[in-house]
């Protein structure tokens, strides 16, 4: 869908790459949710020619698939881009273009490159490699050192005005009061849209568990559902349910309004188990995507869960983690 804010963006864009006036490092500064990442796309996708030049960006982001286009961002699970992706990536724009119509470069978010990448990115932003472009999503200015800041011109992206954001967020998901999660999201309107999609996610994996505690839903066909889903979030989600009903069932007994697994389900389970289930979701969680089949982890999971954690073992189909801490139960 067409982020139709951005029209003075690309009509800048357009008049600089006429004029000759495109610079080998562009910074793109601004709140999450206000289109810099469909924008990088759509630059890189011009530059390639997947996008036509009178096109607008689009949500989710069109990252074309080629081999000028090159595309760093922060590993599933890590907090940073490492050094070892900037040397990566400058090893790869000292290549000559696979074209001929220069190399692109998109790193994002660019201020998660810790200390270390972001000194390894300072000699290709002071030496450019022939006609390449660098482009830097960034979401939190401070978090970048001044001498990369410097070394770059800079794109500020704000958010629509009210009326624009919510006509675009009704054409995106009709039927929504949208203006409540648009406050929320500071005005930016696909941080709405991916907190609403967050929200709408959070409510289907509350209510899947619960049927599943309840065997009224096949922990096989729920963990099926599940697996279609990004697996970080899943695992997050469940993680952070656990830990509450962990506290609420040894804590202080207060009510939480954050609370999402019910009483009546958690007495279902048998907590001396609890603690087990969590420790196995968190070590899930700090595993890179694709060290784990989703499907399989899951329906381990909600077997288990289903269950009522009377037992916690190698048929949650979480084998290798198991037999790592065969101390564990």
């Amino acid at each position: 869908m067409e982020l139709n804010w951005l029209n003075s963006f690309v009509d800048d864009w357009r008049k600089r790459v006429t004029a000759g006036r495109v610079p080998h490092a562009v910074m793109l500064a601004g709140p999450r949710g206000t289109g810099k990442r469909s924008a990088a796309a759509w630059i890189a996708a011009t530059r390639v020619g997947r996008a036509e030049r009178d096109s607008l960006p689009v949500f989710p982001p069109a990252i074309p698939e080629h081999a000028d286009v090159l595309w760093v961002s922060k590993a599933d699970d890590r907090q940073s881009i490492l050094i070892d992706q900037v040397r990566a990536l400058t090893a790869d724009l000292a290549l000559t273009s696979y074209e001929g119509k220069g190399q692109t470069a998109v790193i994002e978010p660019a201020d998660t490159m810790n200390a270390a990448a972001a000194n390894s990115l300072l000699k290709t932003l002071e030496e450019p490699s022939g006609d390449a472009l660098l482009v830097l999503v960034v979401d939190r200015m401070g978090k970048l050192p001044a001498t990369v800041v410097s070394r770059c011109q800079r794109i500020d992206f704000a958010a629509p005005g009210e009326r624009e954001a919510l006509a675009w967020l009704a054409e995106a998901e009709p039927g929504r009061d949208w203006r409540a999660a648009l406050q929320n999201a500071g005005g930016a309107p696909l941080a709405a849209l991916l907190a609403a999609g967050r929200e709408t996610l959070r409510e289907a994996l509350q209510a899947d568990f619960h049927a599943v505690a309840r065997q009224t839903s096949s922990p096989v066909e729920v963990a099926a559902r599940w697996a279609k889903e990004d697996a970080g979030l899943v695992l997050e989600w469940l993680s952070r349910s656990l830990t509450r009903a962990v506290r609420d069932r040894f804590g202080a007994q207060t009510e939480d309004p954050d609370q999402e697994i019910d009483r009546s389900v958690l007495q279902r389970m048998d907590t001396r188990n609890l603690f087990c289930y969590l420790d196995i979701i968190n070590r899930l969680r700090a595993k890179p995507a694709g060290a784990f089949n989703p499907q399989s982890a899951f329906e381990g999971l909600l077997i288990d869960w289903s269950a009522g954690l009377r037992s916690v073992d190698e048929s949650s189909g979480l084998e290798p983690m198991y037999k790592a801490d065969p101390q564990r139960r």
